[in-house]
């Protein structure tokens, strides 16, 4: 007699390991460990005739479905689906159950605001965290819509259109004959495939106009610099010195961001030194800020 033991993730349901599939329909018994939840075990026990511990081990090659968490990647975003199911439906979450797209989009904004900040400031504990709310807006967006009476859809529509997306715009790397060397190459094509699949009728369609406005500027600056537009024209489109500013930097506002990070440390720097130097910081006139001023 040979025995196996085959680690299943209860996270995934009753699925079994690849790996695994061949070694289990070879088994003259498949055996279920006490540990795992009942409605999994029932599940083996139904598709694969495998028995519980109270039945005695037979004779030749047994395999024991034991529980474990060696899932593949992703298998948390698994429950995390659950719970965000759990808190909207009856039952759950006051709270959760009467929010709207609409009521979200403030919380989808700050939390996307924080994830930035966390990674310009490198924090990688902030950077796992604030990654974990950006994704609850987006798995909350996808639960709202199943509830949707003329159009319906879930998280698994919205991971299969970003799929396929994925594919189509990487011929190099999921289809034949096409080979890119370089980021640069890379950008220009994602965006040559973008414009077929989107059929668009402009170079600046698609372009999210809720963004910063200087983040705006450029980006239409940048997508109407691909189509061909001569500088000389961008540059004359708006006499606003705000416009020629912006026109001037790739990422006018990251240098924007930049600044306002420069000038709060020079305010904080004063007020430090202020209190340093036995002054109180909200007393300040003119010769006082001057004096404790440090570039």
């Amino acid at each position: 007699m040979s025995r196996r033991t085959v680690t299943v993730d209860p996270r995934l349901g009753a699925v079994l390991p690849a790996a695994a599939v061949r070694t289990v329909a070879a088994a003259d018994q498949v055996r279920l460990h006490p540990d795992l939840p009942a409605e999994v075990a029932g599940v083996f026990a139904r598709e694969l005739g495998a028995v519980g511990p109270e039945v005695p081990e037979s004779d030749g090659t047994v395999v024991e479905l034991v529980p474990g968490e060696d899932g593949p990647p992703g298998t948390e975003l698994l429950e995390a689906v659950r719970v965000m199911d759990r808190l909207r439906s009856p039952g759950g979450c006051p709270w959760d159950a009467a929010q709207t797209p609409a009521s979200l989009l403030r919380y989808l904004v700050e939390e996307t605001y924080e994830l930035y900040d966390a990674v310009a400031d490198d924090d990688r504990v902030a950077v796992r965290e604030e990654l974990g709310d950006v994704l609850l807006q987006v798995l909350f967006h996808a639960r709202i819509a199943q509830e949707d009476a003329g159009d319906p859809f879930g998280v698994d529509e919205v991971a299969a259109e970003l799929v396929a997306k994925l594919v189509s715009r990487h011929p190099h790397v999921f289809g034949d004959g096409e080979t890119i060397t370089g980021a640069a190459e890379q950008q220009v094509r994602w965006e040559e495939l973008k414009a077929v699949e989107k059929r668009r009728d402009s170079a600046l369609d698609g372009v999210a106009r809720a963004q910063p406005a200087a983040a705006l500027v450029a980006k239409y600056l940048s997508r109407s610099r691909r189509a061909g537009v001569p500088d000389d024209l961008l540059a004359a489109a708006s006499d606003d010195p705000l416009f020629a500013a912006a026109a001037d930097h790739a990422d006018p506002e990251g240098d924007l961001r930049a600044a306002a990070g420069e000038l709060a440390r020079r305010v904080r720097g004063a007020e430090a030194a202020a209190r340093a130097a036995g002054d109180d910081p909200t007393d300040l006139d003119d010769a006082g800020w001057r004096r404790h001023w440090r570039v």
